[in-house]
C-alpha cells in the first residue's frame, strides 16, 4: 500500500500527477480497482484533470486512456465485461501467438544448424555437443505473443473519444516509458525529442515485455516494457513541475509466511509452483527493491514534491497467483485493489490529508467508513454518492427539526 516514507506537508506544490506502473494485463486490472477507490475517496481529485500523466507497460494503457478523458469508472466496467466498444477487449485477444516470429525463427533453422555442427566439428573438444547446441539460441522466438492487438485497442479508444493520435493533442503532460533494447536506456515518449511518435505506438513497446511479446521496432530501433529500467518512473511526473503524484504499482513480490500449515503442508510454496512463478518472484523482488530505491532518491531530488504510492500488500496472493486468461479473476483482482486502497486511506487518513491538503483535496472518510460500497455492485461514482448522501444528510436534519416536543 501507499508508501509513508514519502509523505512531505510542508510544501504546496503547482500540480497533480498519476503514474502507472507494469504488471502485465493483471496489473491494469490492480490499477483500475485502486484508482477508483482513490477517485471515490478524495474529495477535488478528478483523475481525468491531472497536470502530468505517466504510464510504463500496461500502466501505459491506462493513464494513456485517463489522459484521453476515459472515466475511471468506465475502464471499471471494461473490466467487469460491461463497456461499450471500444472498450469492450476481451484479455485473450491480448494474448494471440505471434505467429510471425515463428515463422521468422523457423527459417534460420537449416543454416543455424548447420553452423552449430560445423563449430562442433571444428573442435570436438572446445565446448562439447551441449555448448555447440547453446548456439542455437538464436532460433528460440523472442516473444510468445503478438502486441499488435495494444495499439488497435488504444488507437481505437483514442479515435472513439476524438482525441488524436498525438502526444501534442494531449492538454495534460503523457509520457509513455520504454526502454532501448540496444542500449538498455530508458526512452521517454511524449517528451519534445519523442513527441512524434504516435500514443497508441508507444504504448504497444512500453507494453512489450519479454519473453511474452517480441520488441516494438520504431525507427529503425527496438523497444521492450519500460519496467526492464525502472517501475513507476514517477520522476517523469515530478519533472514536469507535479508537486504531488499519485504512483500505482502492482509488481511487488508475495510473502507466503502467512500461509497456514495445511497450505504449506500441501506444497504451496513457489518451489512446488514451478519455473515461472519462481522467475515472477524473482522479477518482482528485483524491481521492487530498485523501486523503493528511485523513491528514496526522489525526496533528495524532489524535496518540494510528494508521492503517494498504492500497491498490493505481500500477504495478498490474489495477484501474484492469478491467471489472466480468467474472467472471474479479473474482477477479483479489480475488487480486491479497490477495497485493500479504501480500508488503508480510512486507517491512514490522518497521514493523507496534510499531503493532499495543499492542492485543495481532502479524503471523504464517511464514504471510506461505508462498507456498503462495492466495485461492481450498487452504483458508487463519487460525485452522484456524495450529493445523495449530502441531500438525505439535509432532509434527515429537516426532519429532526420538525419532530414535535
Amino acid at each position: 500500500m501507499p508508501d509513508r516514507e514519502g509523505y512531505r506537508s510542508d510544501v504546496r506544490p503547482s500540480g497533480v500527477g498519476l503514474a502507472c506502473a507494469g504488471g502485465v494485463v493483471e496489473g491494469a486490472f490492480y490499477e483500475i480497482g485502486a484508482l477508483c477507490a482513490l477517485e471515490e475517496a478524495v474529495d477535488g481529485l478528478d483523475l481525468n484533470a491531472l497536470s502530468a500523466y505517466v504510464g510504463v507497460s500496461s500502466g501505459a494503457i491506462v493513464a494513456t486512456f485517463l489522459a484521453a478523458g476515459v472515466p475511471i469508472r468506465e475502464l471499471s466496467r471494461a473490466v467487469a465485461g460491461h463497456a461499450e466498444p471500444p472498450l469492450d477487449f476481451r484479455p485473450q485477444d491480448l494474448f494471440r501467438p505471434d505467429w510471425l516470429e515463428f515463422r521468422r525463427r523457423l527459417r534460420r533453422v537449416p543454416s543455424a544448424t548447420v553452423g552449430a555442427v560445423r563449430r562442433f566439428l571444428r573442435d570436438p573438444g572446445d565446448m562439447g555437443l551441449l555448448g555447440a547446441a547453446l548456439g542455437l539460441g538464436s532460433l528460440i522466438p523472442v516473444g510468445l505473443f503478438d502486441n499488435a492487438p495494444v495499439e488497435r485497442l488504444v488507437a481505437d479508444v483514442l479515435a472513439h473519444r476524438g482525441v488524436p493520435n498525438r502526444f501534442d493533442a494531449f492538454g495534460p503532460a503523457l509520457r509513455i516509458v520504454a526502454t532501448d533494447l540496444d542500449s538498455a536506456e530508458a526512452v521517454c515518449f511524449g517528451t519534445p525529442e519523442w513527441d512524434g511518435i504516435p500514443v497508441s505506438r508507444a504504448v504497444q513497446a512500453s507494453t512489450a515485455l519479454p519473453v511474452l511479446y517480441r520488441p516494438v521496432e520504431i525507427d529503425g530501433r527496438h523497444y521492450i516494457d519500460g519496467v526492464a529500467r525502472r517501475t513507476v518512473h514517477a520522476s517523469r511526473a515530478l519533472e514536469t513541475g507535479a508537486g504531488l503524484v499519485f504512483c500505482v504499482n502492482p509488481i511487488v513480490p508475495v510473502d507466503l509466511r502467512s500461509a497456514s500449515s495445511d497450505e504449506r503442508h500441501a506444497g504451496s510454496g513457489l518451489m512446488d509452483a514451478g519455473l515461472p512463478l519462481v522467475l515472477s518472484q524473482t522479477f518482482r523482488t528485483l524491481v521492487h527493491s530498485r523501486m523503493q530505491t528511485g523513491f528514496r532518491a526522489y525526496r533528495h531530488v524532489f524535496p518540494n514534491a510528494n508521492t503517494i504510492l498504492l500497491e498490493p500488500d505481500a500477504a495478498d496472493r490474489t495477484l501474484f497467483f492469478s491467471n489472466v486468461f480468467s474472467f472471474a479473476n479479473r474482477q477479483a483482482i479489480c475488487m480486491g485493489a479497490y477495497e485493500a486502497t479504501r480500508s488503508w486511506l480510512l486507517d491512514h487518513a490522518d497521514e493523507v490529508d496534510p499531503v493532499l491538503a495543499p492542492h485543495g483535496m481532502s479524503l471523504d472518510r464517511r464514504a471510506l467508513a461505508d462498507r456498503n460500497r462495492t466495485l461492481f455492485g450498487r452504483p458508487c461514482d463519487a460525485p452522484s454518492t456524495r450529493a445523495a448522501d449530502e441531500a438525505m444528510d439535509r432532509l434527515e436534519a429537516v426532519l429532526g427539526r420538525m419532530e414535535p416536543a
